[in-house]
């Protein structure tokens, strides 16, 4: 395997003066290509913050964040504007698709950006459509569909450009549990199958066991880490459960 994400001694600072607020302290993390990794931790532990300065939502204040080889620090806005664009896929819990536009219009729109011809664009999207079951769905409007149809059609503009990396922040967040195991077996599905690299923040120590790695986030540095190994979803679970117990916070169950 090869390294797709490096995180040097990344600190994030919020506020002036006197209220000055240390949200990120230091992180370093090696990610490799093909990893499957969930962030996890109590409200205020920074994962939230962890995944924007890596999303390139927010500049760190400090430290290098390194995505494929390339580095964030210095980057100019435009440079950074076309690097998420190809680089990076983004899977939010509100789904983020545009309203106006039918699930197919939406799936391609990141495609259209990167001036793909027609005969790419019709590849791409037969392609992803049969693999996440929304070949229906796609002259449809997100608001013809279920949450789980609408984080369906997420994924599959989020992986329409092959991005280096996958952040996924909250994706089961609105959802039931039976959209929630759908979604997920996607995501192991996606990542197995296509080699997909993913990292995803979630509160949900169930959605974390679905994982290969979990980070778990402590007053903005990284508190411990759990590997899946051998061990079956359940006993990762249970792990998790017993890690979150040990941490402390407000995670769900």
């Amino acid at each position: 395997m090869s390294g797709i994400l490096t995180l040097k001694k990344v600190t994030k600072y919020y506020g002036n003066g006197g209220s000055v607020v240390k949200a990120l302290n230091e992180v370093d993390l090696e990610m490799e290509k093909g990893e499957f990794v969930a962030i996890m931790g109590p409200s205020g532990s920074g994962k939230s913050t962890l995944l924007s300065v890596i999303a390139t939502i927010e500049p760190p204040s400090g430290g290098d964040i390194i995505i494929d080889n390339k580095s964030l620090r210095g980057m100019k806005e435009k440079e950074m504007a076309a690097f998420r664009r190809d680089k990076l896929g983004f899977v939010f819990q509100d789904y983020n698709l545009l309203d106006t536009l039918t699930a197919e219009e939406n799936i391609l729109l990141p495609l259209h950006l990167q001036k793909r011809n027609e005969m790419e664009k019709e590849s791409i999207l037969s392609s992803l459509s049969l693999r996440l079951s929304i070949e229906k769905l796609l002259k449809k409007y997100p608001r013809e569909m279920s949450g789980g149809e609408r984080q369906r059609t997420a994924l599959a503009r989020a992986l329409s450009t092959s991005p280096s990396l996958v952040l996924a922040d909250e994706p089961t967040g609105a959802l039931d549990s039976r959209n929630s195991k759908i979604i997920m077996d996607l995501f192991s599905k996606i990542n197995r199958d296509m080699g997909t690299t993913i990292l995803m923040v979630t509160h949900d120590a169930y959605v974390g066991s679905f994982a290969s790695r979990v980070l778990f986030l402590k007053d903005g540095g990284i508190w411990n880490m759990l590997y899946k190994g051998d061990r079956s979803r359940e006993e990762m679970y249970r792990e998790i459960l017993s890690s979150l117990s040990v941490l402390g916070g407000d995670e769900d169950a």
